[in-house]
C-alpha cells in the first residue's frame, strides 16, 4: 500500500515540467521568509533583555497568565 503510494508521488513529480517550476518558486520564497526576514525582522527579544533562563521564563510565565486588560 505504502509503495503503490510512493511511486504515484514519485512519478507524478517525475513528469511535472510546470511543477517543477513552481515547487522552486515555493521554495525560493519560503527561503526568504524563514531565512532571511527572520534575521532582520524578528530579532530574539528574550535573549536581548534578559540575561538568565530563570529571567526569560519569568517574563514568559507573567505575560501569559494576567489578563488581557492588563496588557495594555
Amino acid at each position: 500500500m505504502f509503495k503503490n503510494a510512493f511511486d504515484l508521488y514519485y512519478e507524478g513529480f517525475r513528469s511535472m515540467v510546470v511543477g517543477r517550476t513552481l515547487w522552486k518558486i515555493i521554495f525560493i520564497k519560503l527561503f526568504i521568509m524563514f531565512a532571511i526576514l527572520k534575521v532582520f525582522f524578528f530579532p530574539n527579544f528574550l535573549a536581548t533583555n534578559f540575561d538568565t533562563d530563570a529571567e526569560r521564563a519569568d517574563h514568559v510565565l507573567s505575560n501569559l497568565t494576567q489578563p488581557a486588560a492588563d496588557k495594555h
